[in-house]
């Protein structure tokens, strides 16, 4: 990680880092099926954790708080299901983001029990991987 994206995400705005991803995937020339996963699963994560930086109430899957957003949280966030885990542990913040991402690959929103697609588990794994060599 660069000290660049560990100041993107303790600092700038959801918009600003989504901007900065974005540029980054252009400038490595990454097939458009990237920008096309990789910038709204980044929005879903982000819609989340920067309402949580902000407002002092960062917390890692494992529910401990963590006091600063970092690239490795974000990517501790990053795993399908600790997303899917994590719509379901917050309160107090704008879930309709993350609902709709997570709607759109066959996620239950009522039921945290149930399952989804393997292949849902597996594309993101693909693209944390993209993420991480962006950053």
């Amino acid at each position: 990680m660069t000290e660049k994206s560990y100041e993107l995400f303790k600092n700038a705005t959801r918009d600003e880092i989504i901007s900065a991803i974005s540029k980054e995937l252009d400038l490595r020339n990454e097939s458009p099926v990237w920008l096309e996963k990789v910038v709204p699963f980044s929005d879903a994560i982000l819609s989340i954790l920067i309402p949580l930086r902000d407002e002092n109430r960062l917390f890692n899957p494992e529910g401990q708080r963590v006091d600063e957003l970092t690239p490795e949280l974000f990517f501790q966030w990053s795993d399908f299901v600790s997303l899917k885990s994590l719509f379901f542990k917050v309160t107090d913040v704008d879930l309709n983001t993350l609902a709709n991402y997570l709607h759109g690959y066959s996620v239950n929103l009522e039921d945290e029990k149930l399952d989804f697609p393997i292949a849902n588990y597996n594309l993101h794994l693909g693209v944390s991987n993209v993420i991480k060599s962006l950053l």
